[in-house]
């Protein structure tokens, strides 16, 4: 019997289930119901309908990115490669206005700061073929005679180390575009007998050269587009460091001067006066009858990079057969549009003719022809 009664029950749930969704009392319809089985499956089913549907999760809010930056245009991309791509020849934020400038320091924006490593003059290994060579120096001072002939070969090799660094700036200019600057600088000249294996191969001569310079700029204009670009003063110890007979020494104080014209060349000069010595210890008299009291140097430097100098030295006191003229060639190994590894490296070809090639030759005239590597100041 109650299987009978329970599928009557299951028979009539759509209707009184569609009853309970229309009509809005919802329960109220259910109790209308007098079938105990239908009344009840119409209270489940509108139980049903009431369930509250779960709530969806919260949303958790994601952290504000930043945009991506974008990239940069091909061209300035491009323009950053090529500026890491070049060597940086500037110590400065902006490039002097003339190499004279850019070689002193003379501006402050391509300035270089104190205490930094410097090349002076051309640090530098040469081949040397003299068309004579001092043997047996002597001196107008008997006691700097040597007695004994060395056997020296004219072909031998020379080695220059150069450097220089600036120790103050600023003394008497503190502000403006123009800066003054003090300055030491170190040279030594070797000649080595590489070539002479029977007397061991010793080095001939070696010259030691300390110099204190001061250096102010100037800016003044003159004839023909000439720029005026400082003036200064120096204190200079020149010595070979070897004991008598050998020894050679002495001691100048000097006035330089430089000018620079917009077609690259410059103009260069120095006049000095020696330092006295007591004639007992002066171990080369006369020596500024021999080498010179002056100097004028004229350089020319191309777009590609090459240079020409040609320096002239001259006693001045109507000693005209005196003083020396040399000529230098230098050549860069790298391209002056496509600099590589050799950076400042230089063919440097150099032709000497008069007195003063070293100390002990001061007074004795050669004419040397040299071919070599050297290293300059950028």
């Amino acid at each position: 019997m109650k299987p009978i009664l329970l599928f009557a029950s299951l028979a009539l749930l759509p209707p009184v289930a569609a009853l309970a969704a229309n009509d809005p009392s919802g329960w109220q319809a259910c109790s209308a119901s007098t079938d105990p089985a239908a009344r009840l499956a119409c209270y489940d089913g509108w139980a049903r309908r009431q369930a509250v549907p779960a709530a969806a999760p919260a949303a958790v809010p994601t952290p504000p990115t930043e945009p991506e930056p974008a990239a940069p245009e091909l061209p300035a991309l491009q323009a950053a490669e090529a500026t890491l791509a070049q060597p940086s020849v500037r110590c400065g934020s902006q490039p002097a206005s003339s190499e004279l400038s850019r070689y002193w320091d003379l501006e402050n924006a391509s300035g270089c700061g104190v205490f930094g490593i410097r090349i002076y003059r051309p640090i530098q290994l040469a081949l040397v073929k003299g068309n004579s060579v001092n043997r047996q120096p002597t001196s107008e001072n008997p006691a700097n005679d040597v007695a004994t002939a060395e056997p020296y070969r004219t072909t031998e090799t020379r080695i220059q180390l150069s450097i220089r660094t600036k120790i103050a700036e600023g003394l008497l200019t503190p502000g403006g575009t123009l800066r003054d600057s003090l300055w030491f600088g170190y040279t030594q000249q070797s000649y080595w007998q590489l070539f002479t294996p029977s007397i061991s191969r010793p080095f001939r001569n070696t010259d030691h050269e300390p110099e204190l310079m001061y250096v102010y700029p100037l800016a003044g204009q003159s004839v023909g587009d000439w720029t005026v670009r400082y003036g200064g003063l120096g204190l200079v110890h020149q010595s070979n460091g070897q004991s008598l007979p050998r020894s050679r020494s002495w001691n100048r104080v000097y006035l330089m001067a430089g000018a620079d014209h917009p077609s690259g060349m410059t103009l260069q000069a120095r006049v000095w006066q020696r330092l006295h010595e007591a004639a007992g210890d002066d171990d080369n008299p006369r020596i500024s009858d021999y080498v010179g009291r002056a100097e004028l140097v004229a350089g020319f430097k191309s777009s590609s990079g090459q240079s020409l100098a040609l320096t002239w030295r001259t006693p001045l006191r109507g000693v005209f057969d005196r003083g020396s003229t040399r000529l230098d060639w230098m050549v860069p190994l790298d391209s002056a549009d496509e600099p590589g590894q050799f950076g400042r490296l230089r063919v440097h070809t150099q032709l000497f003719n008069g007195y003063g090639d070293s100390l002990l030759d001061y007074n004795r005239r050669r004419t040397v022809l040299s071919v070599g590597l050297s290293l300059v100041d950028w």
